[in-house]
Parts: C-alpha cells; structure tokens; sequence
C-alpha cells in the first residue's frame, strides 16, 4: 500500500543500494568535492526528468523535450552575444529562454490537449521543429558567455553551492505544487481523464499547463548546462528526453499517468547517473552502460504497471 500512495520510497530504496555500490568501486564518493561534481552532471537530468513527470501524470508525454533544451541553450549563449554581455544581457536571456521553455512547452499542450493530437506523434514533430530551429541559430557548437556565469554557478552563494540551491528550490518547489490543487488535478486527470472533465474540472487548461511546466524545468537545466559547459550546443539535449523517461519510471511514475511523482524522479535520475559512475569505475566495457540501464528500466516499468492497477 505504502508503494502505491508514495511510489518514490521504492526508489529511495534503490538509489540508496546503488550509492552502496558505487562507494565500493570509487571508495572517494562521499567526499565533498567529489559529491558536488556528481550533483552537476546529475542535475540537468533532475530537473527534466522532474517536468516531464507532470506531463506523464496527466496521460501524455513530451517526446520534445530534449528538442527544447537545446533551442534554449543556443537561443540563451546567443542572446547574451548579442545584448552586449552585460549583467543586464545576462538578466534578459536568462528572462527570453525560460520564456522559450515555457512557450515551446504551451505549443506542444494546445497541439496535444486543446487540438487534441496524439501525444506521442505531435510532440514527435514538434521535437523536429524545435531541434531544426536550434541549428538555424547555431549551426555548430559555440559561441561563448562571460566567465562570471561559469564562476557563478561552480561557486557559493552565501557559503552554499549555487548548485544546491538549484537543486533546494526545485525540490521545494514540486512539493509545494504537489500539495496544491493544481497537482491534484494532474494526478485527477491522469487517472481518468473522462471522470475529471465529467466533475467539471478544466482538463485542457491541466494538461496545457503541465506541457508549459515541463518547458520551463527544460529552460532551467539548459541553462544549468550553460554554467556547466560555458558555451552552446545545438545537439546537447538530445540524450535528455529518453532519459527522462527512463528516470520517472525508475522513480514510480507510471506511463499510463495518474500515478508517482517528481521525487520519485529526482531519485529516478539519480539512479541512472549512479548506474553510468558504477559501470566506469567497475571498468565494464562502456556498451554495457544502455544494456543495464534497459533491464532496470524495463523491470522498475513492469513493477509500476503492476502497482497501477491494483
């Protein structure tokens, strides 16, 4: 019972017995700098993974995602080119691409929920148009951000890393949206979305809102990827969107919606970076890594089904 009404205990659990076994190949795991490093490649991960968990909830799923990351992150390294690199060019790109993230988001919602299209084929598309878009601005990698950006985000901020803030604030964030009505009309709408609308309540504006929020988690680990890297990418986000999927399942989301959580994918995303630091300092041949990434996957996908439908 506890598994169904808090799916994320499950993958607690799992991440716990994965840091296990990563601190018994890389015994310097828990040291702080060594922890701080892997929260920053982990991070961009937990922040999709997190938005694209309250489109899953609500039945559909955001193929585009990746697709998004990538249009922020060049529109963003760009715009900062362009409006002169000042502190206050560095404010309005950051202001411009979460606004991208969030509007790409809203496109893929009234494609979906308001017209009505099919999730997976529509955000499919979509996924194209936004990825073709990224390279009409930035063909190749570069492209350049002051270095006060870089120096920023690997630095504190009132003696915490600006890193664990990002990441403080998501959490909070998410639980306080879980604890809103908003957040029950996602999980509402993901377990019948016929009954919702029959109770009156607004499914469309839902399940537009939840594509909206998912663009602007993606704005937000683009731009942590901007911090990270210090440059532009016009194919960074590509790996992102499976991978994000892989996390909320890993993290008791089901795919069917109606079911898990964002901390359930936080941990989710988690597991998939510990699994990818297991298997490289195991010193497994590299082409293992999707192999036991598949398996957990697909066994973490028949454990969520089974627990939807009881």
């Amino acid at each position: 019972m506890i598994l169904y009404r808090r799916p994320w205990v499950a993958a607690l659990a799992v991440t716990l017995l994965l840091l296990l076994a990563n601190l018994a190949v890389q015994p310097s795991l828990f040291k702080p700098a060594i922890m701080l490093s892997n929260l920053s490649s982990w991070l961009p991960l937990i922040l999709v993974a997190m938005g694209q968990t309250y489109v899953v909830l609500s039945g559909d799923i955001d193929l585009s995602i990746g697709a998004i990351i990538s249009l922020v992150n060049v529109s963003v390294v760009s715009l900062i080119g362009a409006f002169g690199g000042g502190d206050g060019a560095l404010l309005l790109a950051i202001v411009c691409g979460f606004a991208i993230g969030i509007g790409a988001g809203a496109i893929n919602g009234v494609f979906v929920a308001a017209l009505r299209l099919q999730p997976i084929v529509t955000t499919f598309g979509t996924g194209i148009l936004f990825a073709g878009l990224a390279l009409a601005i930035m063909p190749d990698a570069g492209g350049t951000v002051p270095d006060r950006v870089f120096e920023t985000y690997a630095g504190p901020l009132l003696g915490v890393p600006v890193i664990l803030w990002i990441l403080s604030l998501a959490v909070l964030f998410v639980i306080a949206l879980g604890r809103t009505r908003f957040g029950l009309r996602a999980l509402a709408v993901g377990g019948d979305a016929q009954a919702a609308f029959q109770t009156g309540l607004p499914v469309t504006r839902v399940r537009i809102l939840n594509y909206g929020l998912a663009g602007g988690f993606a704005a937000l680990a683009a731009l942590c990827l901007i911090g990270e890297t210090a440059t532009g990418d016009p194919l960074l986000g590509g790996s992102y969107t499976l991978s994000s999927i892989s996390a909320l399942v890993l993290g008791g989301t089901a795919l069917s919606g109606g079911t898990g959580g964002a901390i359930g994918s936080l941990f989710g995303a988690m597991s998939l970076g510990i699994i990818n630091n297991v298997i490289f300092f195991a010193r497994l041949p590299f082409e293992l890594q999707s192999l036991i990434q598949g398996i957990i996957v697909l066994a973490a996908l028949a454990v969520g089904t089974l627990v939807a439908r009881r």
